[in-house]
């Protein structure tokens, strides 16, 4: 087995593009899940009209790039309106069933037949990444890395780009939760009616968790766009949402760098068991299975895994088991 080959390639996953676009995702569920006690399961539609606003503005309209990064935070509050109105009332298990259907309302109409024209039907879209990496400070031509781990120009420069807004809302998520609006959603999460009998506005600050939460979620729609320089509906399904829930737990909810460890190591763990298994196949290590058979044999061992950790550590790596409870009263 080439162990190098294994290691490395888990390397490049903990750090490369679908750690950075998870990280984004369960940040913003880390607003509202994670200090708000929001049960939100439609993260997947916040990513979906990120990536689709770039997609939409660049390819169908050819409109300037950043003018469909400005539509897409737009869309993003606009989305988080609409899904707040009429939900944020409910609790628990009644608002995760409705955020999953909105989920899948956004996604089944980015792909129906009747708005192919606009939104490229379940082939997506493409071609609209250009002026993007046209602001590369990286030769595209090159790869940059140490050793066998190694990036591509246009992959180094979505990595620059997405590092850099998962570190920047670190920060403004650390500076909001010292305030005092950051330990109102606390409370509330803890027990909504005491806050309530504060005389607190327990909708309104909902709404901004829900806003903001959403928002992040569309930059990690963006880098998820940009990564690729293509968007098809079908990628933005529930499976997403769920990933994203999977790494806030564990890196540990209610944490501000939980969502980004928690990334990482779900991508390293991932790929690290998908390259050795498949190593082991071909090297006849491993006989009883076949190379196709890797993926299922994948997930299983990464649903054992998340098992096991819910079973012996629910609050995740860096997470307290008191801030994981909602009140759901």
């Amino acid at each position: 087995m080439d162990w190098i080959l294994v290691i490395s390639r888990a390397v490049e996953a903990a750090i490369g593009t679908e750690a950075v676009i998870y990280a984004l995702a369960a940040i913003g569920l880390n607003v509202h899940f994670g200090y708000t006690g929001l049960l939100n399961f439609g993260q997947a539609a916040f990513l979906a009209v990120g990536a689709y606003s770039i997609a939409v503005t660049v390819s169908t309209f050819g409109l300037p790039f950043f003018l469909g990064v400005g539509i897409g935070l737009a869309l993003a509050v606009v989305l988080a309106l609409l899904l707040g109105i009429p939900t944020l009332r409910l609790r628990a298990d009644y608002l995760a069933i409705v955020t999953i259907a909105t989920a899948e309302i956004v996604r089944l109409v980015v792909r129906a037949v009747a708005l192919e024209e606009t939104f490229g039907g379940t082939d997506g879209l493409q071609g609209f990444a250009d002026s993007f990496y046209a602001l590369s400070v990286f030769d595209p031509n090159r790869q940059y890395g140490i050793g066998p781990i190694s990036f591509s120009g246009n992959i180094m420069w979505v990595l620059t780009v997405g590092w850099i807004l998962v570190a920047v809302c670190c920060l403004l998520l650390f500076m909001l939760m010292k305030s005092p609006w950051g330990r109102v959603l606390k409370a509330i999460r803890e027990d909504e009616d005491a806050v309530r009998s504060l005389g607190k506005n327990v909708f309104s600050y909902k709404m901004q968790s829900l806003v903001l939460g959403g928002v992040i979620g569309a930059l990690g729609g963006f880098i998820f766009a940009l990564s690729r320089a293509a968007v098809q509906p079908d990628v933005f399904s529930t499976e997403l949402t769920f990933y994203a829930y999977t790494v806030l737990i564990l890196g540990g909810a209610a944490r501000i760098f939980g969502p980004v460890v928690g990334s990482m190591i779900f991508w390293f763990l991932f790929i690290l068991t998908t390259t050795a298994l498949e190593e082991a196949v071909r090297h006849g290590v491993i006989t009883f299975i076949t190379v196709p058979q890797v993926g299922a044999i994948r997930y299983a061992l990464i649903g054992l895994g998340l098992i096991l950790l819910l079973i012996y550590r629910p609050q995740g790596i860096f997470g307290d088991k008191r801030e994981i409870a909602l009140d759901a009263r």
